[in-house]
């Protein structure tokens, strides 16, 4: 089923949406067919219920969904998801009182139950069809959930069909279909011109290390996106063991999600200068792979002391961070799938962010709320500074302890970006169990409170 809206037809039920605390006064204006058929089939509105109501005649007349009650709902996302996952094949017109943000958010949980990935094994999401209300931006809701599709869909291939190349080849596909210029610089050419860690994080791979660089739009404010894009990480030398490394082909999640922001910004004709960067590697087990221990040196020109070459992320970002920089763009945002340490800190569900900027946090904050795309602010908290400061080398990949990651790491990375403001996502990108609108597997975490605050966070 593809993500959109479906075609209003002449069998298309209406959909009412009720909510369980006014479920008995909904239920009282209702025919007396309806209140007995209803009750018959145990409706009270609570979350997931869905019941197709016969008319006169016999065929379906009009269904019902569930809206829970509104405690049900703070524990929940895409309650509306929940109903099409068990109403019948077809095509329903939502009927509700709805406010337009929490409309919208419920469309995007509807069109996404129609997400599966079946590049290798034919699967299908729900059949349930939705209408576009009326109050609805329809087209903004549709790009959004393609751009969801695509971020799905990167993070859900494995390595072995999802490998520095072909990520180059899916920035190239979307760089050509929105007019974009995409350019890489490939293997030897990255010490050529300056990105020796990229380099030295890659180079043990067959496929060889990459940085990709993406530009769009020639007026606005300039906004640079960076994706960490490992495209699986062994660990390295400081080799994962098999529970931990089953899950690393979720490791470009960063560049997924920014691909996938990148989409929703050229479809929106968001008025800004973009550029996207996607450095692109493996992090193998070779002759030739970094060793921990080693002292880089950054495209900045900063040493780093290598203590795991399991925290390759920060180095490769580090890079192509130092080169946004250089532009001095008006906003520099990162997103990878970084640290353990922000899984244990706030879950799978959240997706922490660091920024020292007050309003743009609480722009980002409140543009969460209403895309049902859920944020957590962390801190650059600067006395930890002193903690990736080694003995050896102006900055330590790996502190000792165990104490803050998720800090630390996005510490470090601040270390690159010096005349540009800058917010830093420290996502999962996976979604472990499947729930309503989200599928077990990838998903996008950000993208779309980005997307709703970035108006703000850049004065469009």
């Amino acid at each position: 089923m593809s993500l959109s809206f479906a075609a209003r037809t002449e069998t298309t039920l209406p959909l009412h949406v009720v909510d369980q605390d006014r479920c008995d006064g909904w239920l009282a204006e209702q025919s007396e067919a309806t209140r007995s058929w209803l009750a018959t089939a145990g409706f009270t509105g609570a979350v997931g219920q869905a019941v197709l109501v016969p008319g006169a005649d016999g065929t379906p007349g009009m269904a019902v969904a569930g809206f829970g009650t509104a405690k049900a709902r703070s524990r929940k996302r895409f309650i509306l998801a929940a109903a099409a996952q068990n109403l019948p094949k077809g095509t329903y017109d939502l009927i509700s009182d709805l406010d337009a943000d929490t409309l919208a958010a419920e469309c995007f949980g509807w069109l996404m139950t129609g997400y599966a990935f079946n590049r290798y094994k034919d699967t299908s999401g729900a059949k349930a069809g939705l209408v576009a209300p009326s109050n609805v931006d329809a087209q903004r809701v549709e790009t959004l959930a393609q751009a969801e599709g695509l971020i799905r869909d990167l993070v859900n291939t494995p390595a072995s069909d999802m490998g520095p190349a072909q990520l180059q080849k899916a920035a190239e596909e979307l760089a050509d279909e929105f007019g974009a210029s995409c350019d890489t610089i490939l293997g030897e050419a990255l010490l050529e011109q300056n990105f020796p860690m990229i380099h030295t994080v890659g180079r043990a791979s067959d496929q060889a290390p990459r940085l990709i660089d993406m530009r769009w739009g020639t007026a606005g404010p300039k906004l640079t996106l960076v994706g960490k894009g490992v495209c699986f990480d062994t660990g390295g030398l400081d080799l994962k063991p098999a529970a931990a490394m089953a899950l690393m082909k979720k490791d470009m999640g960063g560049s997924a999600n920014v691909l996938g922001l990148a989409r929703m910004i050229m479809a929106l004709d968001m008025p800004v200068q973009l550029r996207v960067l996607i450095p692109a590697v493996e992090n193998s087990v070779a002759g030739n792979a970094f060793r921990p221990g080693d002292i880089l040196t950054s495209r900045k020109g900063l040493t780093v002391e290598i203590n795991n070459t399991d925290a390759e992320g920060r180095l490769v970002l580090a890079d192509a961070l130092a080169l946004a920089d250089e532009e001095a763009p008006d906003l520099i945002i990162s997103m990878a799938t970084l640290t353990g340490a922000a899984r244990v800190a706030v879950g799978p569900d959240l997706a922490p962010f660091y920024t020292d900027d007050d309003g743009t946090a609480q722009a980002l904050a409140d543009a969460a709320t209403k895309a049902a795309d859920p944020v957590w602010r962390m801190p650059f908290h600067d006395p930890y500074e002193a903690m990736i400061e080694p003995t050896y080398a102006d900055l330590d990949n790996a502190p000792s302890g165990g104490f803050a990651g998720s800090i630390t790491a996005a510490l470090f990375l601040r270390r690159f970006v010096l005349d540009a403001p800058y917010m830093h996502f420290d996502i999962y990108s996976w979604q472990p169990t499947p729930v309503p609108g989200r599928s077990k597997g990838g998903f996008g975490q950000g993208p779309r409170a980005l997307i709703k605050a970035l108006p703000k966070m850049l004065c469009l």
